[in-house]
């Protein structure tokens, strides 16, 4: 029998729970790469992918003017990165400057890759719908990408930022 608690309590139910970096360029052309960890598939024909992004948040802005996204898989190595970028403004800095990431260009998007991540997804804008304090952006993967030297994806393992790969 289940017991009736708070939403709150019942969430952290939820680890350990996938992370995603989503990277959106600027209306001057910086790439804005930021951590999420509300994601999923959204269709199989044709491939959708979905991200929940606080409406406050830069990465709002990056993704309507560039119509598009890169959804990355971050490898377990990559925690990291993953931290400084859910922890820092790209309104005030340029994420990928300030922290090191080996990057290449997307092929069909205007975006870039995280070369060392499991696995990126070039994302076409479908739609944004607003639910709550986030939107949520769908859209059409137009190529994908994956690491040819096998990785661990990274998840967050529980609350404080406890991140790390799953046996």
């Amino acid at each position: 029998m289940q017991k009736q608690v708070k939403f709150e309590q019942a969430l952290k139910t939820k680890y350990p729970e996938q992370v995603v970096i989503a990277i959106a360029k600027d209306k001057n052309g910086k790439a804005n790469p930021v951590t999420l960890g509300w994601t999923m598939i959204a269709s199989g024909d044709p491939p959708m992918m979905a991200i929940g992004v606080y409406k406050g948040h830069y990465t709002v802005k990056c993704i309507r003017h560039s119509k598009c996204f890169t959804l990355v898989y971050p490898s377990s190595d990559m925690a990291k990165a993953a931290l400084f970028f859910g922890s820092h403004s790209g309104r005030d800095t340029n994420k990928l400057k300030e922290f090191a990431c080996k990057t290449t260009p997307a092929k069909k998007i205007d975006s870039v890759l995280l070369a060392d991540a499991v696995a990126n997804f070039e994302c076409r804008l479908v739609k944004q719908i607003p639910t709550g304090d986030h939107i949520t952006f769908v859209g059409q993967v137009v190529c994908s990408h994956v690491n040819p030297k096998p990785q661990q994806r990274l998840y967050s393992l529980g609350s404080g930022h406890k991140l790390g790969a799953v046996s």
